[in-house]
């Protein structure tokens, strides 16, 4: 059960990556936000490549690179643009969509139908979008959902939860064809690189803000570096579906750090859709 130990550590990484970025990089774009995650994080990448052994690797294994690192570097700057025009408990929890985008992939594409529990799964996550906004019901049934479409985060969200609906997978054909830790260190330094030499051309970087408050920033890139780490020896151990199931608890870490750090209103609310919506995706993932 070691890997259910770093699949809950990956969850608590990313949601307080998220939310010290949002409390730390919140008033910059999420161009800046996206390098300041990545130039924080490339010391602990110098420190650890002396420790990993390099594996075996083969032509599989670049060609899932070449098309997972700018699907995920494009995921990531909409990630921090989420996270930076819309509350965490608002935002966040939408990436539980992820594994009902990999059901209607799989039943559009290979014509896979859901079972009874894919299909209950599906009906908590989208009953957890509702109540995420259940407050808005005074102006209509419908209100809350159209709540959602007026949350440009919740939106952006969704794109971010179908692109990861792919990246899982690619994450871990990988891996399989490399090694846990190589793969943490090579994905992260040529995300890192490609962040900091792509952005800069898209959008004027301020680096002598993001630089003159190098805390906050090492803390920032620590808990990038660790996700990343975890992530790579959790789901290494297990199925790819079971790892990404418990690493979705991050959105419940991330509902009560808008509540602890943001203030954060209707929170009640808030957190019972996110529940709703990790319960879907335990009733996907582990049961369907």
């Amino acid at each position: 059960m070691f890997w259910f130990i770093l699949a809950i550590a990956t969850a608590f990484c990313v949601a307080t990556g998220d939310a010290l970025t949002k409390k730390f990089f919140g008033g910059f774009s999420p161009y800046d936000m996206a390098v300041a995650s990545s130039i924080y994080s490339l010391p602990f990448l110098i420190i650890y490549i002396f420790f990993i052994p390099i594996p075996q690797i083969d032509s599989v294994f670049w060609w899932v690179a070449i098309v997972l690192i700018p699907l995920d570097v494009f995921a990531f700057y909409l990630y921090m643009k989420a996270i930076k025009i819309s509350p965490l408990s608002i935002s966040i929890p939408f990436l539980s969509f992820t594994p009902v985008f990999m059901i209607l992939t799989g039943f559009i594409v290979l014509g896979e139908v859901p079972n009874g529990w894919g299909i209950i799964g599906i009906g908590f996550v989208v009953a957890g979008s509702y109540l995420l906004n259940v407050t808005q019901v005074k102006y209509g049934y419908f209100a809350p959902f159209k709540a959602v479409l007026r949350e440009p985060g919740s939106i952006l969200m969704l794109v971010v939860a179908f692109i990861y609906s792919f990246l899982a997978v690619l994450g871990k054909k990988a891996i399989q064809h490399s090694s846990p830790l190589f793969f943490g260190f090579f994905f992260l330094a040529a995300f890192d690189v490609t962040i900091l030499i792509l952005f800069p051309f898209l959008k004027k970087i301020k680096w002598r803000d993001i630089l003159k408050i190098p805390a906050k920033g090492f803390a920032v890139g620590l808990m990038l570096f660790l996700h990343v780490l975890f992530h790579s020896l959790a789901i290494s151990m297990v199925e790819a579906v079971y790892m990404i199931a418990v690493k979705r608890m991050s959105i419940l870490f991330s509902v009560g750090y808008g509540w602890v750090l943001f203030k954060e209103t209707d929170m009640g609310a808030r957190m019972l859709g996110a529940l709703f919506m990790f319960a879907g995706v335990v009733f996907i993932i582990l049961l369907g």
